[in-house]
């Protein structure tokens, strides 16, 4: 998680103790969604995490790909699309209907991944309210 913090061009802080706290809570619930270890060359090289949500406009269940890391080194190999691909696939298991991606402005390698992969703009904006500190 703190490589994909790194990587990414808008700046985050980055709190481990925090992180691995609601990382445990995600597994221990399995309705919240999906971590996956992203394997090459028998190593380690990434995760995908998939949450699931509901919404009444995309028809009952909705995921984001809350998270995508490839280690820099394993990049442009092709295992961000082959991981993407089987996370619609298992997303379709579950029976969602639409996945929803967030990639930050000026990070134009994720952007062109997730434009391979299929996934487009649209004319809707993001909005986010912290409710809590």
């Amino acid at each position: 998680m703190r490589g994909l913090e790194d990587a990414d061009p808008e700046p985050h802080s980055f709190d481990e103790a925090s992180r691995r706290a609601i990382f445990d809570g995600f597994v221990r619930d399995s309705t919240y969604g999906k971590a996956w270890l992203i394997v090459c060359d028998e190593k380690y090289v990434g995760y995908v995490v998939l949450t699931v949500s509901f919404s009444f406009e995309y028809r009952g269940y909705d995921a984001f790909i809350d998270e995508l890391y490839i280690a820099k080194e394993y990049r442009g190999r092709g295992i961000g699309l082959r991981a993407m691909e089987f996370v619609e696939v298992a997303a379709g298991e579950l029976g969602v209907n639409a996945i929803h991606l967030e990639v930050s402005h000026g990070n134009d390698p994720a952007i062109g991944l997730y434009r391979r992969a299929g996934y487009a703009g649209n004319n809707r904006h993001l909005m986010t309210k912290w409710l809590t500190k």
